[in-house]
């Protein structure tokens, strides 16, 4: 399938918190000829998110935070989202039970693997595997928040899926992995789901 498809130029423009590199690319058209053209392409690393859920009381766990993105093209302080992050070397499952811990303080036992999906093919490498996992307040073991050292500054939400759902047509939760995981909980009919 690939082997009408030719890297001509690759050239690193930048390195800091991923890799953004310009390539330059020849491939032959679905229907047609060949045809050459320029990317970019941002390399963050692969991550992971998860929505918590608790079916006996029908909550959710979100996380509110800062996103630089978010404040420079609407002026928006926060963002909230399901808790996610980098894979930074660890497997999805290993990395999403402790960035579950480091940012809302619930330990993670049993995370059920859902699906993987890249966020914005057209330029971000970064491809996602999607996890849910019930919760109690007993699982509760810290008060969560991110680490300092990461500048990380999280609180934590607790609303009920309608809630989140409603805030989905409000406009007051646009983070895409968040919709996904949160129109997953609903379809699949996770708050009715024994522990």
């Amino acid at each position: 399938m690939t082997s009408g498809i030719r890297i001509l130029a690759r050239r690193v423009l930048s390195r800091g918190n991923g890799l953004l590199e310009k390539f330059t690319v020849s491939r032959k058209r679905f229907a047609g000829p060949e045809q050459t053209f320029d990317r970019e392409i941002y390399d963050t690393g692969n991550g992971v998110a998860i929505l918590l859920y608790d079916p006996s009381r029908s909550r959710v766990i979100l996380v509110r935070q800062f996103r630089m993105t978010a404040y420079l093209r609407e002026g928006r302080e926060s963002l909230i989202e399901v808790c996610a992050g980098r894979l930074e070397g660890a497997d999805a499952e290993t990395r999403i039970i402790k960035e579950a811990e480091e940012e809302t303080g619930i330990v993670v036992r049993n995370p059920c693997r859902l699906f993987e999906a890249y966020m914005s093919p057209g330029t971000f490498s970064e491809k996602l595997t999607f996890f849910t996992a019930q919760y109690t307040q007993e699982d509760r073991t810290g008060k969560g928040g991110g680490l300092h050292e990461e500048d990380e500054d999280i609180e934590i939400l607790e609303p009920t899926l309608d809630e989140a759902l409603a805030m989905i047509g409000s406009g007051e939760i646009v983070d895409a992995k968040t919709i996904l995981l949160l129109h997953y909980a609903d379809r699949a009919g996770l708050m009715l789901a024994p522990r």
